[in-house]
């Protein structure tokens, strides 16, 4: 008994570098702004799961805390202070005493920085030393 497999072309593979990480990351984003149905869903669905294993094996995150990691976010998104009022709903006050390491991240700000910054929520959620 032969059977017939029909052969596709693979449309995502395992991430093997950050262009190919960062072209994930802007198709998922364009994928969620899509109207929902199964294909979609299902690739939404895979994007994630092969960004999230990419961020996983390549997580230095745990090395670094949590506002220098915001820090250099913004550096490489040539974001400012002000730029973080807008994404994030907040005063300049508290970015400032964020960055300053004056008041912790609340859960919302966290969600936030996480969704903006495509990683996982847990990259903001730890401790760290405020001053």
């Amino acid at each position: 008994m032969t059977i017939e497999m029909e052969t596709t072309s693979i449309k995502y593979t395992v991430i093997k570098n950050s262009d190919q990480y960062k072209e994930y990351c802007t198709q998922l984003e364009n994928l969620l702004s899509e109207p929902e149905n199964d294909q979609v869903q299902d690739e939404i669905d895979l994007l994630t799961l092969l960004i999230e294993k990419y961020e996983e094996d390549r997580n230095t995150f745990q090395e670094i805390d949590p506002i220098s990691l915001l820090r250099s976010f913004m550096e490489e998104s040539k974001l400012k202070a002000k730029d973080l009022t807008t994404i994030l709903g907040i005063s300049k006050g508290y970015v400032s005493d964020i960055l300053n390491y004056k008041k912790g991240l609340s859960k919302e700000v966290i969600r936030k920085l996480s969704g903006y910054f495509k990683v996982r929520q847990e990259a903001f959620n730890r401790p760290y030393k405020l001053f």
